[in-house]
């Protein structure tokens, strides 16, 4: 088939799916209609291989169709395909249940399970407000927590997930998460750190009782914010705020957990910080619908039966997926895997950035990077038009990867890509940025992504 039949039948079948499909449903940004997928190669329907840089958004961390996953769907799916566990029990819940249980934070831990990280950050709302009695929660700017109505609520990184849509979730109050890209003239981690601190503490001296505060929710590392980790000293502050006034501090680990970073749980870089909560989902079940919330055994027993069930959750066949999942990570080192890549990659970008002038910022944790475009690196004005060309650009020559934040280029592969996969990668971005610096690109009229 042509390149040129191939545009059209994608083109074709796109137009049609849109006439049954919402809007609200999809962002927008490319014409790839995936057939198969192996390892960090999609395949679409007329054959073509992208390196997926996007890992359907972190959510295939061991890779696409990684064997242990599939032989254990497989095999669950003979044996039993679904009965709810709202009711009853079944062995691959039981023995997640556990595991997730021992591998979390903390020493004394319970599990309730849900279908996406979406109601595992609702079920957040609801264990703190139930434990402390408590209604407040925070939140923070640039977060992305889901789409349900808590836990869009709970978010700030998108107009169009409020719009139309209120009122919101009501107790819910956001404030600024640390920026060290965008710090003030001569201003040191530490001072930076203090700043955001004061931020943090800005609405309990004013319209915020602490006492009626039930929760502090954070990303450790922003996810949709912008690959963002937030300074070591300012989640300790806040930590220690939380304790002494009796607020459970909660950490959101859907994006940035299950080895993405290099560590299993992104909290784990912050020494001395134990969350009270912690939401999963994504990788947890290597893409399968399934989530967790994790948290204290006093805190998880706070609330009675039937205040967090779902038909659903805990599917059989889900629950054997994510511990095949986290078999997988274990047996293929593939969180040492990320740290030895991710310096790599690092290294790379940074020398990009000596040749791209418009590479403002080179953030990477793991493979987990966010790379920020910009239109003067003196300014620090983030560039949308430009990331936008280069992202398509890099898809135009067989590389899969989207922005964050309309400039931010995201950067999430499989953990199992290899380093051949890498070096493609790079050199493609590489060309992709100089055709875009040269006005070479042609795209599609309209808004692409966020």
């Amino acid at each position: 088939m042509t390149a040129e039949a191939h545009h059209l039948d994608a083109h074709q079948l796109i137009a049609r799916e849109a006439h049954y499909l919402a809007t609200a449903a999809r962002i927008n940004y490319y014409d790839l209609i995936i057939d198969h997928a192996h390892g960090a190669v999609l395949t679409d329907v007329a054959g073509n291989d992208y390196i997926d840089l996007l890992a359907s958004a972190s959510a295939i961390n061991v890779g696409h169709t990684n064997a242990r996953v599939v032989r254990a769907i497989q095999n669950q799916a003979e044996k039993l395909i679904h009965y709810t566990p709202a009711y009853f029990h079944h062995q691959p819940e039981q023995q997640l249940a556990e595991r997730l249980s021992k591998l979390a934070p903390g020493d004394d831990n319970e599990v309730a399970f849900g279908n996406s990280g979406s109601d595992a950050n609702d079920a957040i709302i609801k264990f703190s407000r139930a434990y402390t009695g408590r209604q407040y929660i925070v939140s923070y700017m640039d977060a992305y927590h889901g789409s349900t109505y808590g836990s869009m609520t709970l978010s700030g990184v998108s107009l169009n997930m409020a719009r139309k849509m209120g009122p919101m979730l009501p107790g819910v109050v956001h404030v600024p998460y640390p920026d060290l890209y965008r710090r003030l003239p001569g201003e040191s981690e530490h001072e930076l750190s203090l700043r955001y601190f004061a931020a943090f503490k800005a609405p309990f001296d004013s319209y915020l009782p602490v006492d009626e505060t039930a929760c502090v929710l954070i990303e450790p590392i922003q996810g949709d914010g912008g690959i963002r980790k937030a300074p070591t000293e300012y989640i300790q502050l806040v930590y220690q705020f939380c304790h002494d006034h009796g607020i459970l501090f909660a950490v959101d680990e859907v994006n940035q957990g299950m080895g993405r970073t290099g560590k299993m749980w992104s909290i784990e870089h912050f020494p001395g910080v134990q969350p009270d909560l912690m939401s999963v989902g994504k990788s947890l079940a290597s893409g399968m619908p399934l989530s967790a919330v994790i948290g204290r055994r006093d805190v998880m027993e706070s609330l009675a039966a039937p205040a967090h069930v779902f038909t659903t959750s805990a599917n059989p066949v889900c629950c054997a997926a994510s511990l095949a999942t986290l078999d997988a990570l274990a047996a293929e080192d593939l969180l040492h895997k990320s740290i030895v890549d991710g310096a790599y990659v690092k290294q790379r970008f940074l020398a990009l950035q000596q040749r791209h002038p418009k590479i403002g910022d080179v953030r990477l944790y793991g493979l987990d990077g966010g790379i920020e475009l910009v239109k003067d690196p003196t300014t620090k004005e983030p560039d949308p038009e430009f990331a936008s060309d280069v992202i398509y650009e890099a898809f135009q020559h067989g590389v899969v990867m989207i922005t964050l934040k309309g400039n931010i280029l995201r950067f999430q592969p499989p953990l199992v890509i290899t380093r051949l996969q890498l070096d493609r990668a790079l050199m493609v971005i590489d060309h992709a940025l100089t055709a875009a610096e040269q006005g070479q690109v042609q795209r599609p009229t309209g808004k692409i992504g966020w």
